[in-house]
């Protein structure tokens, strides 16, 4: 399976090519990518998710074995900032 943004950079590509309006048959192709590009945005969240519950099952092993340790804290994503378009 391609990664979501390689199927994203072919969509790009795609609408880009063709200006604002999609032919019949780059809009089937279009539908096909976007069916693609779901799958694969859908199986690399999968990915993230399993890998964060396997990290998280290494820290609560190493916690129960630190007991003395001092409280850690909360996983945060990046910091999410927006700007007013012009």
């Amino acid at each position: 399976m391609r990664s979501a943004a390689v199927v994203n950079a072919e969509i790009r590509a795609l609408w880009a090519k063709s200006g604002s309006r999609l032919s019949a048959a780059d809009e089937a192709k279009y539908q096909v990518l976007l069916v693609e590009w779901a799958a694969a945005v859908a199986a690399e969240r999968a990915e993230d998710t399993e890998a964060d519950e396997e990290a998280g099952a290494a820290e609560a092993d190493e916690e129960a074995g630190a007991a003395d340790a001092a409280p850690r804290a909360p996983r945060t994503g990046p910091v999410l900032r927006l700007t007013r378009a012009a």
